[in-house]
């Protein structure tokens, strides 16, 4: 029987077709973890692509993309990378966008209410189907990303929700109880993924700092010619 399943370098290959345009080395290593994050989850039988998953994917981008030269190009390496896994970029900027909104809408309570599968069936369509359907799947695939969506939506309802850890698992207690997700391994999640963030801000500042530093240098050895 042949086996059809892409590899990692089957999508690494397709990415760097699409863009054909050198990274940054600062950012390159965020591009391809990304890329081989989403790779593994595609091929895996129990994932389905949701809204949370894509707000996830696009927020995760976004954060640790920050800063990047030239800033043209931080949309064609999104395309690029959905492209490499047989996805689409705009139907992941969409998604994510509707549950943004949806996320300024609600009040925090409404939106853990929302997320826990309480509210009344007009709060939702599409979305609060696909929430629904996520917490009656008792093979559901969670992932690092899904988890960044959720954490993504309650902080842009309230952030109060998730300032700390201690508010973290209050306000995510009844979503993993009803999606039925790791609690345990949902938090550990998200403290590397805040713990990484803090350290990209400080690698974006020794970046800034070491331009400056050249460009002050040129113009010295300009002003001395």
């Amino acid at each position: 029987m042949v086996n059809n399943i892409r590899t990692v370098s089957d999508t690494k290959r397709d990415f760097y077709s699409h863009h054909t345009r050198p990274i940054n080395s600062v950012y390159r290593r965020v591009v391809e973890e990304l890329m081989v994050e989403t790779h593994l989850l595609a091929v895996n039988a129990d994932f389905h692509y949701d809204p949370i998953y894509a707000l996830g994917v696009v927020t995760s981008f976004n954060k640790f993309m920050q800063g990047y030269r030239p800033e043209p190009d931080k949309a064609a390496i999104f395309k690029a990378l959905c492209q490499a896994v047989e996805s689409n970029a705009d139907k992941y900027q969409q998604d994510a966008a509707r549950l943004e909104s949806l996320a300024q809408r609600l009040s925090g309570k409404e939106l853990i209410a929302w997320l826990s599968v309480e509210a009344p069936e007009s709060a939702g369509d599409d979305l609060y189907i696909a929430i629904t359907n996520i917490s009656k799947n008792q093979s559901f695939k969670y992932s690092r990303l899904f988890a960044i969506g959720l954490f993504t939506v309650l902080d842009l309802a309230d952030p109060d929700l998730v300032k700390d850890e201690k508010q973290r698992q209050q306000s995510f207690q009844p979503i993993c109880t009803a999606l039925n997700l790791p609690a345990e391994k949902l938090h550990k999640d998200l403290e590397l993924y805040l713990g990484n963030l803090e350290k990209m801000v400080q690698v974006r500042a020794m970046v800034e700092d070491t331009i400056q530093a050249d460009r002050k240098k040129r113009e010295q050895r300009d002003a001395a010619k």
